[in-house]
């Protein structure tokens, strides 16, 4: 099984100033972080795309062009590209130059999204929400399977055997991952496109999720796929550290953002009873030691049979040092027990 770790670039608010940690700090911490990950053996990294002030990163695949160029062996994923509006070509356009650079790393996952600010910022509306997803989707796979395209759609002009560059270093093929929350419909089409499934488990018990999940595995098999090449993974909520003092400390960045994100949601205020709450074995936080975040993982891989895990690890923006011992802890005491 796969292990990796997924961001989003969080931003601390400052009370003091009134504003959020400076993005450009934010990033060059990242890309620290990312070289440890690969000095480390972790298998991959995703960076989440996000037009909001409080997260660093709008354009995930210039982040990972620039940690592709400081480590050799990490798979560089999108954690999500945001497909709904994005334009298909420059997508492949960017992830080919990617995978160029990194030697054949790239990886795109795509949904879309948990925030819906793209939509007005690059002139989308959401009326069309879900047909600019299926409709992109379906031309995104065409241009990677086809250097040449032919493809008509409603939102977007037709292509006319037209040819996209450069081409990905796998005869072209980028592997794309088809991230969902949990909707039914979202896993369905994933399935008999013979897609990878990335799965944000994020919050209640996780075994919530597994009849979706054999729902995928039934339907895969079902549109004809081999199940040799299924792969199924879930994207959750992580950090590790030995220290209990650290673990309790970190209560306070993951509510920041909890409510700050609950804020425009009508979410209640986020309590130390959720957090402790979704820390026990059957909770959605991987959040402790080294021992209890691999115990946890294991039990993903019993019940769900998944081939990687995501441990998303920089909700509510931790110091820079305490994100660099959680990931030397995830990639030297963690990893080993699960693998």
């Amino acid at each position: 099984m796969e292990l990796g770790i997924g961001m989003f670039g969080d931003l601390a608010f400052d009370q003091t100033t009134g504003k959020y940690r400076n993005a450009g700090i934010k990033i060059r911490e990242i890309l620290e972080q990312v070289k440890l990950m690969d000095e480390l053996g972790i298998d991959v990294f995703a960076m989440g795309e996000h037009h909001r002030a409080d997260y660093a990163v709008s354009s995930p695949e210039i982040v990972l062009a620039a940690a592709a160029s400081i480590t050799k062996n990490i798979k560089l994923a999108s954690g999500v590209t945001v497909l709904s509006s994005s334009e298909p070509v420059k997508v492949y356009e960017d992830f080919a130059t990617l995978d160029l650079i990194s030697d054949g790393r790239a990886e795109i996952f795509v949904g879309r999204g948990s925030f819906i600010e793209s939509f007005p910022l690059y002139g989308y509306s959401l009326n069309d929400y879900e047909e600019l997803f299926d409709e992109k989707l379906e031309l995104l796979l065409k241009i990677n399977a086809e250097e040449n395209v032919s493809w008509s759609g409603k939102l977007r002009a037709p292509m006319q055997n037209q040819t996209v560059y450069p081409r990905a270093k796998n005869n072209g093929k980028i592997p794309i991952w088809r991230a969902v929350g949990g909707t039914p419909q979202s896993v369905l089409s994933a399935a008999q496109l013979g897609m990878p499934l990335v799965v944000a488990i994020i919050g209640g018990m996780p075994i919530q999720f597994k009849n979706l999940i054999e729902f995928y595995k039934q339907e895969y098999l079902k549109a004809g796929h081999d199940e040799a090449t299924m792969q199924i993974a879930i994207h959750s909520h992580t950090f590790v550290s030995d220290e209990k003092e650290v673990v309790d400390g970190y209560f306070h960045n993951y509510k920041s953002q909890m409510d700050r994100i609950g804020s425009s949601r009508g979410w209640a205020p986020y309590t130390k009873m959720q957090y402790e709450g979704g820390r026990v074995k059957d909770g959605a936080l991987f959040i402790g030691n080294a021992n209890e975040v691999a115990d946890k993982i294991n039990y993903m891989k019993e019940i769900f049979g998944i081939t990687r895990f995501i441990g998303h690890m920089d909700v509510g923006d931790p110091a820079h040092d305490v994100m660099m011992k959680s990931i030397e802890l995830f990639g030297e005491k963690t990893a080993p027990q699960v693998r």
